[in-house]
């Protein structure tokens, strides 16, 4: 990310993780580094190195050394702080390390509702033997916590408006087209919680909702994503639905700096929503807002009878964000200015979108 204007969001993002200076001189391990969220995550970690000399080594897990390169190109060649390690979340084949680490956040997970259908065993087994990996991991490389990135999908579907608390549960259909990805990642919940019974590891869990910023992958096929490449291409965002239903939008470094809030205070054995209260919104005001910064107008084009079995079946997915902001973090992007900072952000990188 070559944007000036998103690294000034980066330090913005940085002054609202309290106690950001307790990870100064760790080593921290992170799947899914490619991804909109935990490549945000890293982003801060190597701005912490590059400002403030923290001495964090970042150990980037993933499958393609190549997409690391070109994610994070301007901090590749900056020493010892940014390490690669071969990682497959599909593979049973254990990860070695050549010293201990600190902290390992996990976020591989196949992120796109479409290749849920496309591949629904791989999605699976990626959530919970690519998690057991980890935690083995954890094991042998004597980490102080683990960190899990679930879903807020695990909720299930609920009848009201309100925001769900971290144990208002819902419905959900085990047997449903897509109900592998929420139901792997409700096991992989339990899986953390069973790892400290059993083996006494420290983990805690994170529940983000509907992540956006300039960090978007190009393979990224929601709405949110969708509506960013037609306001940056100058044409108007098409809505496929009313876009009534309920959501918790938050701005990817947002969302970063409240999980690495959570790695730092969070209760081990606990889930905490990843939800930033002033960005609670429909589909149709976050399309809106995105128009907004783009100068252009949201339309509709609404099938006649438009096939639901790939989307998100909840029409309330919002998010109460009490128990995160209990550890006194502090979101800096409401949903108008994250969107505005998303299109300043993809408009001086001339539009291009992440690996």
């Amino acid at each position: 990310m070559t944007s000036s204007s998103y690294w000034d969001d980066v330090h913005t993002a940085y002054g609202s993780i309290p106690d950001a200076s307790a990870l100064h001189g760790t080593r921290v391990l992170v799947t899914g580094a490619t991804g909109l969220i935990c490549s945000s995550i890293v982003d801060i970690l190597l701005f912490m190195n590059r400002e403030f000399g923290a001495d964090i080594t970042v150990l980037v897990a993933g499958r393609n050394q190549q997409d690391v390169i070109d994610r994070f190109r301007s901090f590749w060649d900056e020493g010892d702080r940014l390490i690669f390690v071969p990682y497959d979340a599909t593979s049973t084949d254990q990860v070695t390390l050549s010293s201990d680490v600190d902290y390992i956040l996990h976020g591989a997970s196949n992120a796109n509702p479409a290749m849920y259908m496309q591949y629904p065993v791989e999605t699976m087994l990626a959530n919970l033997i690519g998690l057991s990996t980890m935690f083995e991991l954890a094991r042998s490389a004597s980490a102080r916590r683990l960190l899990y990135i679930s879903s807020s999908e695990v909720y299930g579907q609920k009848e009201d408006a309100h925001p769900y608390g971290e144990n208002d549960f819902g419905y959900l259909d085990i047997l449903n087209h897509r109900a592998g990805y929420p139901s792997s990642k409700r096991a992989g919940e339990s899986l953390c919680v069973a790892y400290g019974m059993e083996y006494g590891i420290d983990a805690v869990i994170v529940r983000p909702g509907h992540i956006y910023g300039p960090a978007i992958r190009k393979s990224d096929n929601r709405v949110s994503a969708e509506a960013t490449r037609r306001a940056l291409a100058g044409e108007d965002v098409i809505l496929k639905s009313r876009g009534e239903q309920l959501r918790s939008y938050c701005y990817s470094l947002d969302c970063a700096s409240a999980i690495l809030t959570v790695l730092l205070r969070g209760e081990s054995a606990n889930a905490y929503n990843i939800s930033n209260p002033h960005s609670i919104c429909t589909i149709r005001e976050m399309a809106e807002a995105v128009a907004t910064a783009g100068d252009v107008s949201v339309q509709y084009d609404i099938p006649p009878r438009a096939g639901s079995v790939v989307h998100n079946l909840m029409d309330n997915s919002s998010l109460a964000s009490d128990k995160l902001e209990a550890l006194e973090w502090i979101p800096a992007f409401d949903l108008q200015r994250g969107a505005d900072r998303m299109m300043t952000a993809l408009g001086e990188t001339k539009g291009s979108f992440s690996v």
